[in-house]
Parts: C-alpha cells; structure tokens; sequence
C-alpha cells in the first residue's frame, strides 16, 4: 500500500506540478450511487426523462462498455480515487458506520485523485457521497469537504451534514443541499490560473428510493417499464438473497416508480449545476463526466440490487455495467465501443489534467489506461479484456464470454465456477464451464486472470486472502451462508 506522506513529500517536490494552469480544463465529475447502466435515455432507457444526461451523450462520449472494478459501493469507489483494483486498495466490501467497522479505515492515508489535482494547480471539492473511509474527516488534496453522516441513500428529514471540520444540521432533500454547496464551490474565488476539480456524488438511486419529490414520483406511477425484462432467478448464479416479487403488484411498481423518479431527480440536480457553469462562462472549458460506482438490477435475472442480490456475489452484467458520459474540451462527439472502468477514468482525468500520468500510475501501481488516446483516435488499441472482483470471486469479461472464479469462502460456501456464452446466452442462463467445448477458452481466460491480479494485487489487501480480515462491517457477505439471518443495512 502506498505511503501517503512520502507520495505528498515527493510530489510536492516535483518541479511540474505547479505548471501554467490556465490552459487546463475546469474537471466536474458526477458519481452516483447503485444507478445501472441501462437506467437513463442515454442508454436506450425509453421512459426515463434523462434530458442532462442525453445532452451529454449527444455531445460528447457515451461510453457503451464501461464497468465497475467491484460491484458493490465502498470498493468500487475506492478504484476510483486511487486508480488500483481492490485487492490493492484493500476494499471489498461496503464500510458499516463506526461501530461496525472498527478496524477499517478505508483508504485513508492512501493518495487520492483528489491530491494529485491539488498538487497540479487545481482547487478541489469533495461534496456528496463518499463511503471509502470516514465521512466526518476530509482527506488530504480537499479544500471543500461537505458530506452527511446519512451517506448511504438520500433523505428527506432532518441530518447533519460535515462541512470541513464543522457539523451542521438541517431538514429536507439531501441531494438540494449537495446541489447548493457544489454551486457554493464554483463561486468562490480562485486564483487567475486555478482551475478546479469538482466531484458530486449523489445518492438517491440507492434503495430504498423513498425520499424522491413527489411530483415525480407522481410522473412514474404509470409507466409500463418496458425496458426491465420480467425473467427467473436462475441458480447457476447462486442462492438469491433479495429476489424481484410480482411486477404487477402495486408495491413493486410504486417502488419501480420511485427508483426512476431518483433518477430524474440526480438529472434535474445536474442541470443546476450546468447552468451555473454556463452562467459563469465556464461550461465550454469543463470536461463533465457521470458515472455510477456499480450497476443495478430492478428486477433483471429475477434480482434486485446488484453483486450481493446473491450468495456468493454475482457479476451480472446489470450488476457491473455502469454509465460512463464525458463532454468537454477535446472530447469528440461519438458514441463508442471502447471498454473502460474506473482505474481508466482515474488515469483520464490525470491526463486531462497534465499530470504525469505513467508516474502516477506506477506509483499506485494501477491498471488504469487514459480514455483520451482512444477516444480522439479510433483506431488505437486497448486491452480485450474487462476484470472484476468481490472478495474470494474474480471475473474476467471478453466482448463474448465471462469466466468467474470462486475461490474458498470463509463461511464455507461450495465453491463454483462459472462459464458464459454470451455471444449466444447474452442473459446468462447457462453455466458452460463443465462443457469440453470451452475447456481451451477457460484454460486462456483462467491464465489472463490469474495474470492481471498477479501482477496489480498486493498481498496485504488480497481478496483471496489478507484483504477479508479486516472487518467491513457488522456481517460481510463472505461471512454469509443461505438461510442465516443477514443483518447487512449499507449495501
């Protein structure tokens, strides 16, 4: 694991890393919580009124294979700020509050994007969500730290929110006070050559999507979800832990209703956010970027949440498919096929930036790949291959096929592989991993996997090992067998 203080030390000795700034690109990032990919109109979604987020892909990158390092919310948010996967990072599992999470600081003392912008000139706000270590102390590289103690869905009642080192409490929607002190930032002043660095994190797409205007909630109440298929858990991805009840039940459209009101309303609260840009003159030098830290099924494969809908985790590709949309300067209009994850986007918007990109990532020892090379020149190459993991369960993804993993759980849960045809089971309803077929094609993704965490993991944090002996929280799903009682809150 990195040393926080000798990665400062050094950078801040670094005869770049206060170069002429004003050339760089203002750099507002949109991170929401358990929003899938297939959930705005940007994504094909036709009953969602998505007009912020169909904007951007309209002109800008509407990146159509873009995933999660870990579909579950803390590990997935730590590959982004350090850029490494986590069994480096040392997240696998969502952090409890305090009291149940005792032994794990998440990724503090761990360098962030956040202080590497801030050692290339940029002023750096960190409102909303973050859920990779403690809400009520700022990280290092932040001069705006504002977040609740309610972090893990949006509310709508009295909480109290950390702004810097101070507590204030308030009543109402929690995404209109994120919304308020992100505009905050952008007025305050800043140098002639500081341009900033803004991340927003949302949260009303995670459940349980109760605290959503009402006006909106009215909007979705008739819909006829066209777009969520009705389909069976099938047990070849394991015990279902939080399977989809009738969709015709009232109760389940109401729900339905209020998770694609959430989603309107994060679109609405981005549009505040824009405008204030444009009023200031600053929309066309700022790159923007929306993302999600993991997908979400509503219904899809017979499960609703994401990788811990299922015991052991599953790797649905609703589960680890997140919207990637990037508009700004040097952006070209297009809709492409690229792969990309968060250790990209990490390595993106170091490059946007002008940080020494190859320097940052071996220092984090990332896997990361700037998106910018092949986003402004089609023809070039990338890796053929997406990775991903959740505690003892590692996948490996090809435009065609997904191998998954299991290794030994510490609950005891039978271990068993899994093998996809998706170019001819894109629903995954078959496990193929016993078929002689695949056997050569198993042997090549098993060998290409065992490779990357070779080379990316480190032994302190390993999934596999080390990494699941710190406790997450009051009952991490490894620890979880079919039939226990589960007393998991924060998923």
């Amino acid at each position: 694991m990195p040393d926080f203080f000798a990665v400062e030390s050094q950078l801040n000795s670094d005869s770049g890393a206060q170069t002429m700034t004003q050339s760089l690109p203002n750099i507002l990032v949109f991170l929401t919580d358990d929003h899938g990919q297939w959930a705005s109109s940007a994504n094909g979604n036709r009953e969602l009124h998505t007009p912020v987020m169909q904007w951007m892909a309209d002109t800008g990158v509407c990146v159509e294979k873009a995933f999660c390092l870990n579909p579950v919310c803390s590990p997935a948010r730590a590959s982004f700020w350090t850029g490494q996967i986590p069994s480096r990072h040392g997240l696998h599992d969502y952090l409890g509050e305090p009291n149940e999470s005792p032994d794990h600081r998440g990724i503090a003392g761990q360098p962030t994007l956040g202080l590497y912008l801030k050692q290339a000139g940029y002023r750096t706000g960190m409102v909303g969500k973050w859920h990779a270590g403690d809400y009520w102390t700022p990280m290092p590289g932040f001069d705006t730290w504002f977040t609740s103690l309610q972090g893990t869905n949006a509310r709508f009642q009295e909480q109290e929110f950390v702004d810097g080192t101070d507590r204030i409490k308030a009543f109402g929607h929690q995404e209109v006070f994120y919304t308020e002190r992100a505009i905050q930032f952008l007025r305050e002043p800043r140098g002639e050559r500081e341009p900033f660095f803004l991340y927003v994190g949302y949260t009303n797409t995670h459940s349980p999507h109760t605290s959503e205007p009402a006006p909106l909630r009215h909007h979705y109440r008739n819909c006829a979800f066209q777009d969520i298929p009705r389909e069976e858990h099938v047990p070849a991805h394991g015990h279902a832990r939080v399977a989809i009840f009738d969709p015709d039940e009232p109760a389940r459209r109401a729900h339905l209703a209020d998770y694609y009101a959430a989603v309107e309303n994060i679109d609405q609260q981005m549009l505040h956010i824009i405008t204030e840009l444009e009023n200031r003159g600053e929309l066309e030098n700022t790159l923007i970027v929306y993302t999600s830290d993991h997908g979400h099924m509503n219904g899809h494969h017979g499960l609703h949440t994401k990788a811990n809908a299922t015991l052991p985790a599953n790797f649905l590709e609703e589960s680890i498919r997140v919207p990637l949309l990037l508009r700004g300067p040097g952006i070209p209009a297009a809709q492409t096929t690229v792969r990309a994850d968060h250790c990209d986007l990490f390595a993106t918007l170091l490059d946007a930036a002008g940080c020494p990109v190859r320097e940052h990532l071996d220092r984090q020892r990332s896997p990361g790949e700037s998106l910018l090379p092949a986003l402004r020149n089609p023809a070039s190459t990338r890796r053929a291959l997406q990775f991903s993991e959740s505690g003892p369960n590692r996948m490996v993804r090809s435009d065609t096929d997904k191998l998954i993993l299991r290794y030994p759980h510490p609950s005891g849960l039978p271990v068993h592989h899994e093998y996809y045809d998706l170019a001819a089971d894109p629903r995954e309803t078959v496990n193929r991993y016993e078929e002689a077929q695949f056997k050569e094609r198993i042997r090549f993704l098993r060998l290409e996997l065992e490779t990357f965490f070779g080379r990316y993991a480190e032994s302190s944090a390993d999934g596999l090992g080390e990494g699941l002996k710190r406790k997450h929280n009051a009952q991490s799903l490894w620890n979880i067998l079919p039939g226990e009682t589960d007393h998991r809150q924060g998923d």
